[in-house]
């Protein structure tokens, strides 16, 4: 008996993840990557690899709680993430509201997650681009918590340092909770992922 395949969801892509990070290899298993890591995630829950260049980021299609979904990962660098997300918002007519938006702070600990229906950029680079250029701050967003800097570290290198082993494998974690978070925010159920997660 053969198993029926579920045929590919018919029309246009209704929500997009992005995952804000930066592209060069060398940035990989940073703190500031952790959005990278946790579409990386989503993605490997659904499937699919993000390897298709297009609107200035590595992205794929996938299929979430019943919608077609846009995974991207910018290749324009964190602070200019907004050219990326506008480019493929106004290719589908997606507003904010179906955005989701996955980032790092460092106000958070290592791995925990804080979900918010919209806001402030809160000092997050790249999120400001994004809500600079699109004149909103309605946007859907997950934070993964990347630790507090250390007393005599510069943001910068704090921001831009690798994770440690046991760090990482609490950010792999959190991957796995922003892959349910995103779903619940899909299905309509934001507050659901609130409570759980914050």
């Amino acid at each position: 008996m053969f198993l029926k395949r579920k045929p590919p969801l018919s029309g246009g892509v209704k929500f997009i993840i992005a995952g804000l990070g930066n592209p060069d290899r060398k940035y990989e298993n940073t703190r500031h990557n952790a959005g990278f890591i946790a579409v990386d995630a989503i993605a490997e829950k659904c499937g699919v690899s993000i390897d298709r260049l297009k609107y200035k980021s590595y992205c794929a299609t996938a299929e979430m709680g019943g919608q077609k979904v846009l995974l991207m990962k910018p290749t324009t660098y964190m602070n200019n993430s907004g050219q990326a997300l506008v480019e493929a918002m106004n290719f589908y007519k997606i507003p904010p509201e179906n955005c989701i938006i996955i980032f790092d702070d460092i106000s958070l600990d290592v791995g925990k997650l804080r979900i918010r229906r919209k806001g402030s950029d809160g000092g997050q680079k790249g999120m400001r681009s994004i809500i600079y250029l699109t004149g909103s701050d309605a946007f859907p967003r997950i934070k993964i918590g990347t630790g507090a800097k250390p007393e005599g570290w510069e943001l910068a290198d704090w921001v831009l340092s690798r994770f440690s082993e046991s760090d990482r494998k609490l950010i792999d974690e959190a991957g796995q909770k922003a892959y349910d978070a995103a779903g619940l925010i899909i299905s309509g159920s934001i507050d659901k992922a609130m409570n759980k997660y914050n």
